[in-house]
């Protein structure tokens, strides 16, 4: 799994110029879904990002996760995640999941940040989607299943 985080003052998402979801503080999270990944890729990747102390405490340094600040995420799929771009000019996709493993397992994360006392909001699973943000700092991290060592 691989999630590009973004701290964000607020963000939204729209389809057919419709805002179906949206956030004040928090986290935007591009979500992509590699075709192994499995739930302990899911739990992995909840409790890091519920844990990541990235907002400023009263003295100006990164110390507080999302909940010590009342956040919230805005979660959205984001198959492109896992584009290859080695050989020519079109990405390849091969190794994003399939929607019968990816929308699972995108369920399974949301879930999981919501038990965590975060509240989620989510755009719509392959729908054509439009993502308004302010980057907050700008903070961007990603985190990668894959890569952990």
């Amino acid at each position: 799994m691989r999630a590009v985080v973004q701290r964000v003052k607020n963000a939204s998402v729209s389809i057919e110029d419709e805002i179906v979801g949206q956030i004040e503080q928090g986290f935007m999270v591009l979500l992509g879904i590699h075709k192994e990944d499995t739930q302990e890729d899911v739990e992995y990747l909840v409790k890091k990002i519920a844990k990541s102390r990235v907002f400023e405490d009263d003295n100006g340094k990164m110390n507080l996760s999302i909940a010590a600040v009342q956040g919230s995420i805005l979660s959205i799929s984001q198959f492109t995640l896992y584009a290859d771009t080695k050989k020519g000019n079109r990405p390849s996709f091969i190794q994003a999941a399939r929607p019968e493993r990816a929308v699972p397992l995108y369920e399974a994360f949301n879930q999981g940040i919501s038990r965590q006392g975060i509240p989620v909001v989510t755009g719509e699973f392959g729908a054509d989607m439009q993502i308004s943000l302010v980057n907050d700092g700008p903070v961007t991290i990603i985190y990668d299943t894959r890569e952990v060592v």
